[in-house]
């Protein structure tokens, strides 16, 4: 165990507001938990999201859900990390559920109560304002719009000291979440086709795990130049704007013939996910990452699917387990293979309004920010 900590965090207070940073106090640890000096951490649309309250959460929050950092502390029943580690923080899960013993923890029964709940399982909290006063945390199970954070052992997953936590930050979610959906449930195979709608971080991490794959043509569709340029360079074959000609799927089908085998979608529109669906081939599979709206319906024609034989699946952190895929990631681009880098700005931790309304315009792919 160890006591609590002085630490400063990005508090959210009301709707579309501001984050504010504040003087808060963190820990002390549970047994089963981490004490991590926050590094570095991605901002990402789902952060965006909450503040919107597209997704509802009670504030004064703490958000983030893409930290990297230094382990300080940890619990007296923690084995899998040790002081001085370098640990990038991902989503958590339960660890008892069928779908976390099959080691499918992105799948977890309880991932919505762990990672939105606002707290631990019990109702406490691990960070609390400077006089004592409740916040709202726990955001993914980690809150890392600080510069400490308590995680659960589960949520951490250690890494090397040769590449900078800046550049690693991301990884929890964010690129993970796109090369996943292609690696572990799209499985894009060698020599077929595959689209990805929006080419934000997860778009284009979608796609460079598509060219990982194999995939022989690969489409990235946006409606920002410069992204669809990036996109050029890191392996599309194809790109279309919708603003230069808005039939998608004509220019989809006309490339391919018949549709595309694989489709991901990273915009969470309805129009754009409906207008994925009519572009895939027979027994084409869309898969499905991103929410704008929990409240949105999607209109698919039944008969289309049915008699397609098409597959429309969810996908939550790139699915599997985010220990794997993290690993993964890192081998590839210790190889030269997954430049994720390329997708990275920094910001100072006091410039974190700016980071996010950089995000939201498209002027930044991934926004990191630096906490010291």
């Amino acid at each position: 165990m160890t006591g609590a900590v002085a630490a400063i965090a990005a508090v959210l207070h009301e709707k579309n507001g501001d984050f504010a940073l504040e003087p808060v106090r963190v820990g002390p640890v549970r047994d089963d938990e981490v004490l991590v000096r926050i590094v570095a951490t991605g901002i990402c649309h789902t952060d965006l999201n909450v503040r919107r309250q597209s997704r509802s959460m009670p504030l004064p929050a703490i958000l983030g859900h893409e930290g990297a950092g230094v382990v300080e502390a940890v619990g007296a029943a923690v084995t899998s990390v040790t002081p001085g580690d370098h640990v990038v923080m991902s989503y958590l899960s339960c660890g008892e559920c069928a779908e976390c013993r099959s080691d499918q923890p992105a799948s977890c029964d309880r991932f919505g109560r762990l990672c939105f709940a606002s707290a631990r399982p019990d109702g406490s909290h691990a960070v609390c304002g400077a006089e004592g006063q409740v916040l709202n945390d726990r955001f993914f199970g980690q809150s890392s719009f600080a510069t400490h954070a308590v995680v659960h052992e589960r949520g951490v997953i250690p890494v090397g000291h040769d590449l900078a936590l800046a550049l690693l930050a991301p990884l929890g979610c964010g690129v993970m979440t796109g090369a996943g959906a292609v690696w572990n449930e799209l499985q894009v195979t060698p020599g077929k086709s595959f689209a990805v709608f929006g080419a934000g971080a997860v778009g284009l991490s979608a796609l460079m795990a598509a060219r990982v794959s194999g995939a022989t043509t690969i489409i990235a569709v946006d409606l920002v130049p410069g992204r669809l340029e990036l996109a050029r360079s890191l392996g599309a074959t194809h790109v279309i704007n919708p603003l230069d000609n808005p039939d998608v799927v004509g220019q989809i089908r006309c490339m391919l013939g018949d549709g595309v085998d694989f489709a991901l979608d990273t915009t969470g529109a309805a129009k754009v996910i409906e207008g994925a669906f009519a572009a895939l081939r027979q027994r084409g599979t869309l898969g499905l990452v991103a929410c704008a709206d929990v409240r949105q319906r999607l209109d698919l024609p039944h008969f289309a699917l049915m008699t397609g034989c098409k597959r429309v699946i969810g996908i939550i952190e790139g699915g599997g387990s985010a220990r794997a895929m993290i690993a993964r990631l890192v081998d590839l681009h210790r190889r030269g293979q997954f430049p994720f880098d390329r997708l990275i700005r920094t910001y100072p931790f006091s410039a974190i309004n700016q980071a996010a309304h950089d995000c939201e315009t498209g002027d930044v792919i991934k926004p990191v920010l630096l906490m010291e």
